[in-house]
Formats: structure tokens, C-alpha cells, sequence
């Protein structure tokens, strides 16, 4: 007999190594996805307010990879690495995120693309193998903030692209 209180579940509790940061974005949820899938959407908004992104090779497919260098706004630039885990195309991105292929560090972040109403509502999760890499990313690299800020800017492109396809 099974009861309340009785479930288990398969993977341990993420809590404290999680940062999850969402955001409503006005435009379709197509549109938000897409801007994910291609470099050219990419690099035009991707980062923190006041970086800029340079790809050195782009592939968009489970199992593919982006790598890219972030250019800080003090002139400091930054390796970066992505490789997509799951694409399920206008619903999710599963990724491992690192400063390079073989980084022992990389995070796993899972995007949701949620419908809500005319926008988009966007979700996106990430678990550090430890408690001390998350706290790490939040107080070194801002990561909370530093999110927030790469959702804004993907709000504004895709807010400007769908208002331009409106027009005509």
C-alpha cells in the first residue's frame, strides 16, 4: 500500500545548487525559440548588458556546439562553450554550459518556453555539480544578475523583431 509521504524520486533535491530566473517575454513563443537556434539571432543578444559575443563555431543540434568568446565590457574576454543536449523544438533546450569542452565545471541549464497568452514565458534552470560552484557564480560572476540581464536583452531583440514583422 502506498501513501502520502511514501514517493521517492530518482534524483536528489537541486535546490542548493540551482539558480532558476524566468521572465515573460512579449513575443511568440516561435520567435523566442528561434532566437536560440541561429548564430545570427545569437549574437546579437546573448550575454550580460555590455558584452558582446564572437563565434568561433556554431551548431545547432543535440550533440552540437557553440563556442564563442564573451567580450566583457572592460576589455576582458571570456571562452565559452555550449553544447545543446536536447532540443524539443518550440518547447525546451537542455544544455551543458562551460568555459571549454572538457571543463570539469560545466553547469547544465534546461530552457522552457511556456505560451502565455500572446507571450512568451521563459524558464531557465541550471544545476552546478556543487552547492560551492553555484555560490561561486553568484557572488564571483553575478550569475543571477548577469541572467536577468541576457533574458533582457533577449526580450528587447525579440520584441523589436516581432514589432518590425508586424509592420511589414
Amino acid at each position: 500500500m502506498s501513501g502520502a509521504g511514501q514517493e521517492t524520486t530518482a534524483e536528489p533535491a537541486t535546490a542548493d545548487r540551482e539558480i532558476v530566473i524566468s521572465r515573460v517575454i512579449d513575443a511568440p513563443r516561435e520567435l523566442v525559440f528561434e532566437a536560440f537556434t541561429e548564430v545570427r539571432h545569437l549574437s546579437r543578444w546573448w550575454g550580460p548588458e555590455g558584452f558582446t559575443t564572437t563565434t568561433r563555431s556554431f551548431e545547432f543540434r543535440e550533440g552540437g556546439e557553440w563556442d564563442f568568446v564573451l567580450h566583457g565590457p572592460d576589455g576582458t574576454d571570456y571562452s565559452e562553450w555550449i553544447r545543446w543536449l536536447r532540443i524539443a523544438p518550440p518547447e525546451r533546450i537542455a544544455l551543458l554550459h562551460g568555459e571549454s569542452r572538457d571543463d570539469p565545471n560545466a553547469f547544465e541549464s534546461v530552457l522552457t518556453f511556456a505560451p502565455d497568452g500572446a507571450a512568451t514565458r521563459i524558464v531557465m534552470r541550471t544545476v552546478f555539480p556543487t552547492k560551492e560552484l553555484r555560490d561561486e557564480a553568484v557572488e564571483k560572476y553575478h550569475a543571477i544578475e548577469g541572467g536577468r540581464q541576457t533574458l533582457s536583452s533577449l526580450a528587447a531583440y525579440v520584441t523589436d523583431l516581432a514589432r518590425k514583422a508586424a509592420e511589414g
